[in-house]
């Protein structure tokens, strides 16, 4: 239970300096880096301090007994968090929290695999009528793959496929070409893998609502980053933006894909914000917001992974530094 809580603190807080850097950086620049940064950090950090640098609750209270028997009253009103038979307490649930870890995980899994077998099932009777599946046809200069509903959207691992719905073609051609293009830059920069892998820590950690948020970010920054190479091709900013709103409103019964051509569920306006018109950073931020993330990144260093038994050497001279100041 500690662990669950630390983790998920050290994931909000790294969360907060990636929306931070994202603030800073102009409107145009790649966004994605960060946040694969900050998941993986979010991951390693925690177990690298939980064999490394460790702090024990226990030993802690053990300690301080006068300041243990004077906050009593105080730890009886917020649940005993002070008392270390409460602690106690909280070790023996593990058990029970750890069924539900796994059983989260596991449907976590079996969702994915379900979905990706849905998809590649309805990718395969996209490609029933297809003379030749090995050669796709090519839409102003995309190979895509036709379908009734599905996308339009970039799947697969090791070989992407552009998903194009029948009525993407029927659009005039400016307006294709904008869904064909952020399609296959999707395509080209491996966008599906690269969210594969950002999702991978969520089914180790399902109950790590810090990571879920990281993850929904990446998504959000991949793409904008889509929509600012596709607008630096093409141009037309305001165009674009109203070709999203079009594609939004005619909606899609297909299953929701990611990447795709409308992104996550809730980013359009954040993305049509971005395009037409982005909040310019104020000078006070210029100057406040480096200064909040070095804050938040020392604090994130300097936590040490709590646990209920001894700690590490990390705990003995952060001790020793308390007593020496008394």
């Amino acid at each position: 239970m500690l662990c669950l809580v630390y983790v998920s603190t050290v994931g909000l807080l790294l969360g907060l300096v990636g929306l931070m850097i994202e603030r800073m950086l102009p409107t145009t620049t790649s966004r994605r880096w960060i946040w694969s940064a900050i998941i993986p950090l979010s991951v390693a950090l925690p177990g690298y301090y939980g064999q490394h640098r460790t702090w024990s609750v226990l030993q802690a209270l053990e300690q301080h007994p006068q300041q243990h028997s004077m906050t009593h009253a105080a730890a009886n009103m917020s649940l005993g968090a002070l008392d270390p038979a409460w602690w106690e307490h909280i070790r023996s649930l593990n058990p029970i929290i750890n069924r539900y870890w796994l059983l989260a995980s596991g449907m976590i899994l079996i969702w994915g695999l379900a979905n990706a077998m849905r998809v590649s099932y309805l990718v395969a009777l996209s490609r029933q009528g297809a003379r030749d599946r090995r050669n796709p046809p090519i839409v102003d200069g995309v190979p895509v793959v036709v379908t009734n509903q599905l996308g339009p959207a970039t799947v697969g691992l090791l070989r992407s496929l552009v998903l194009v719905p029948r009525w993407v073609l029927a659009l005039p051609e400016r307006q294709r070409q904008y869904v064909l293009r952020h399609e296959d830059e999707h395509r080209r920069a491996h966008d599906a893998a690269l969210l594969f892998v950002a999702s991978l820590p969520i089914l180790l950690m399902p109950w790590n609502p810090a990571l879920w948020w990281q993850v929904r970010r990446l998504c959000l920054a991949v793409e904008l980053d889509c929509d600012n190479r596709v607008v630096k091709a093409l141009g037309d900013a305001p165009a674009y933006g109203e070709l999203l709103l079009k594609v939004a409103q005619a909606g899609s019964r297909g299953p929701q894909l990611q990447p795709a051509f409308l992104g996550g569920i809730g980013s359009l306006e954040r993305r049509l914000t971005a395009l037409v018109a982005p909040t310019p950073l104020r000078h006070t931020q210029k100057f406040v917001l480096p200064v909040v993330v070095t804050a938040l990144l020392l604090l994130v260093l300097w936590m040490p992974h709590p646990v209920l038994g001894p700690g590490s050497n990390a705990h003995a001279a952060m001790t020793a530094t308390t007593q020496s100041h008394r």
